[in-house]
């Protein structure tokens, strides 16, 4: 019989921002096409940085440092996501369920930091 191996579940603010990505995805990619290399194409390199850099979080002992990264990307989101509605490329509904997202991200991982001290 083979020991049981480990499974190492996934810290809940890393599958909340796991569907928040997904959610996201689809509406950048409804940009002008202008724009899809422009600002689409930063939105959803830094949803992905901040999913890299919470799972680097959750395996690494330099825990702080990588929730720290994760703030200031999400601080960098909540701009460019109004200056997509500003532009007319994000509805106000969907701009704010972004900022509730993106507000309770940062909780989370401002409670993860707290933990971390």
């Amino acid at each position: 019989m083979e020991p049981k191996k480990e499974i190492k579940t996934l810290a809940p603010v890393i599958e909340k921002h796991y569907d928040f990505v997904k959610w996201m995805i689809p509406k950048i990619n409804q940009f002008p096409r202008d724009q899809r290399f422009l600002l689409a194409d930063r939105i959803e390199k830094i949803l992905l940085d901040v999913l890299e850099l919470l799972l680097a979080a959750m395996y690494s002992s330099r825990r702080r440092e990588y929730l720290l990264k994760v703030n200031y990307k999400i601080d960098v989101l909540r701009l460019l996501v109004r200056l997509s509605k500003d532009l007319g490329y994000v509805n106000v509904k969907a701009y704010d369920y972004v900022c509730r997202q993106l507000l309770e991200i940062g909780c989370m991982v401002g409670g993860w930091v707290k933990q971390s001290s």
